[in-house]
């Protein structure tokens, strides 16, 4: 029962995610429930996806980004057999 207790507040956690109406409100609620270091480490391998998804090299996104060879092949894995949204979302973006 403990296990159901916990998905529910993650589930919340989405669903709050999901009512924000702005970047700016968005931000902010990022600021709100996140620490600075959370956040760089979020926006740092979102950052990297992108630059995986345009080709890039270990190298230049090491230089680019200072994320260290285990991150970027972590963020590597996630989007070669990871759940798909993150290159769905990646592709959502170049075609705005």
């Amino acid at each position: 029962m403990a296990r159901r207790e916990k998905r529910s507040h993650t589930n919340d956690l989405y669903q709050a995610i999901l009512t924000l109406q702005s970047e700016e409100e968005c931000i902010d609620f990022f600021k709100d429930v996140c620490s600075n270091n959370e956040l760089l480490a979020m926006e740092q391998r979102y950052n990297v996806a992108k630059m995986l998804d345009d080709g890039k090299t270990y190298l230049d996104i090491q230089e680019s980004t200072n994320a260290s060879t285990a991150t970027i092949s972590r963020v590597g894995r996630a989007l070669s057999e990871g759940t798909g949204v993150i290159g769905e979302v990646l592709k959502r973006q170049k075609e705005a």
